[in-house]
């Protein structure tokens, strides 16, 4: 039986010029996460990541805070779906304006991301959802099919909640309801062996959940 601990990187630089670094409260949720770690003498057999640059970001703080730098091998398969073609595809290649709102930026993505898993987003070129969920879903094969017996996979929402919704048998719609809920550097816990997969925890922060870091909770 292999253990998969499930990773979403911290808070990236939403609104800035390059979305894909950490901004230091993601670099704080890192460390954080990798003391919470150390603390209860965590080890893995095997690190994976994606390979944007907020993944070995989030790996180099949990090392960070974990007392040790972390080897992972880099899968880019593991890597989040491209927000922006979708957009630009659901609102016919038009661009939402700079500095906009959060909440309307993201129920806008909502509707985007179901048309995208339904089938019907049309528009700009963008990668089609069965593509981006066969590739994520041969990524956790590969996982599984190690001799590795705990996990840790550093990756992005979308990855995260299209391998969640497979094993929980959730519809396809699922994925986005799960993505939009998942917070960053949350841990989600996979058990796997040759024939079945289970869930055991989704989205858990429990280096978060403290008095002093109040405001730390975060979603993109």
């Amino acid at each position: 039986m292999a253990e998969l601990v499930l990773v979403r990187h911290g808070q990236a630089s939403f609104g800035a010029k390059d979305y894909d670094k950490l901004s230091e409260l993601g670099w704080r949720q890192s460390r954080w996460l990798g003391e919470y770690f150390a603390e209860r003498g965590a080890a893995f057999d095997l690190v994976m990541r994606g390979s944007l640059r907020r993944h070995a970001e989030t790996l180099v703080g949990i090392g960070e805070g974990m007392g040790k730098p972390l080897e992972g091998g880099e899968d880019a398969r593991l890597n989040e779906y491209d927000s922006h073609s979708l957009l630009s595809a659901h609102l016919k290649g038009s661009s939402l304006p700079p500095g906009g709102d959060r909440r309307e930026h993201f129920r806008i993505l909502r509707e985007a991301m179901y048309a995208w898993t339904d089938g019907t987003l049309a528009g700009a070129p963008h990668q089609p959802f069965a593509e981006f969920r066969a590739r994520v879903l041969a990524a956790l094969s590969a996982m599984r099919s190690g001799a590795a017996k705990r996990v840790l996979v550093v990756s992005s929402g979308g990855p995260i909640s299209t391998i969640l919704a497979e094993v929980l048998g959730m519809p396809l719609r699922g994925v986005v309801d799960l993505n939009l809920q998942t917070r960053n550097t949350g841990i989600s816990e996979l058990q796997a062996s040759a024939s079945r997969i289970h869930c055991v925890s989704f989205n858990n922060v429990p280096h978060l959940d403290r008095p002093d870091r109040a405001g730390a909770l975060t979603y993109s």
